[in-house]
């Protein structure tokens, strides 16, 4: 059984997802497997796949989905086939720095008291990297409703508080906030997480994806801040938090920008 396993879903990726998973294979860290969950992918993601499959057996599980699930379900999927004792998430577009598993799995010995650790990133696109974003180290039940805790692609979580949590919550109110859901639960179950001071991760950043969120989004990431308010009992002042997305999708492109790093 492998020390980590490291999960993503991944659709329509031919373009970013062999840097995503050469960063992986670069890791100084070596006790991991891959599970991969090709969401029902229409380009050439199925073969590039396949071809990591091929190369590296022992190393890679490969997952075909028949119909598109969305991440959240494609994430379940591959926490179903994951034997690790910790999970690292990954996605198609990022990139990991070499020493990214072996800080994260340190961590996670060394402070029993966490159930996660995730990292800080730096931006990149095609013109090269941009800003550091950091997060807030060890944030609480208070910070959730503010900026979301964690970045998704830099966590490693312990396996048995995954399987705790019942995974992801998969269904069109989480489309596209399937990690917010998840640490609403996280916090209200009493679990601690922790943030390493240190980028472990390249972010692919594209100001122009921001302009392609669509109003149905916003309104279900409201619905999932204000019933997690509801969920960890804040006062009721936390509840204007719920406010955020359809705030952030009304504002003008550059202030957009801006709070997408705030995030």
């Amino acid at each position: 059984m492998p020390k980590v396993s490291v999960i993503m879903g991944v659709y329509n990726g031919e373009k970013t997802v062999r840097e995503s998973i050469d960063s992986v294979l670069a890791q100084t860290f070596t006790d991991w497997e891959f599970v991969i969950c090709n969401d029902a992918s229409t380009d050439s993601t199925p073969p590039i796949l396949e071809e990591y499959k091929e190369r590296y057996p022992e190393k890679f599980i490969i997952l075909h989905n028949e119909k598109n699930l969305m991440l959240s379900g494609c994430l379940n999927r591959c926490l179903k086939a994951a034997s690790g004792e910790y999970i690292a998430r990954m996605d198609d577009d990022d990139k990991c720095l070499p020493q990214r598993f072996a800080v994260e799995v340190a961590c996670l010995d060394a402070h029993p008291e966490y159930s996660v650790v995730g990292s800080e990133v730096q931006f990149f696109n095609a013109e090269g990297l941009g800003e550091v974003i950091h997060k807030i180290q060890e944030p609480t039940v208070y910070d959730v409703p503010k900026v979301n805790p964690f970045f998704h692609p830099t966590i490693m979580m312990r396996k048995s508080v995954y399987d705790a949590l019942g995974g992801y919550t998969s269904n069109e109110r989480t489309r596209r906030m399937e990690d917010v859901d998840l640490w609403y639960r996280f916090f209200a179950a009493g679990y601690r997480g922790y943030n390493i001071p240190e980028v472990l991760l390249y972010y692919r950043f594209d100001s122009n994806a921001l302009k392609k969120r669509k109003l149905k989004y916003s309104v279900d990431a409201c619905k999932i801040v204000f019933g997690g308010v509801r969920m960890l009992q804040l006062p009721a002042k936390y509840y204007l938090y719920s406010l955020k997305p359809l705030l952030s999708w009304a504002m003008p492109e550059k202030l957009k920008t801006i709070y997408r790093k705030k995030r």
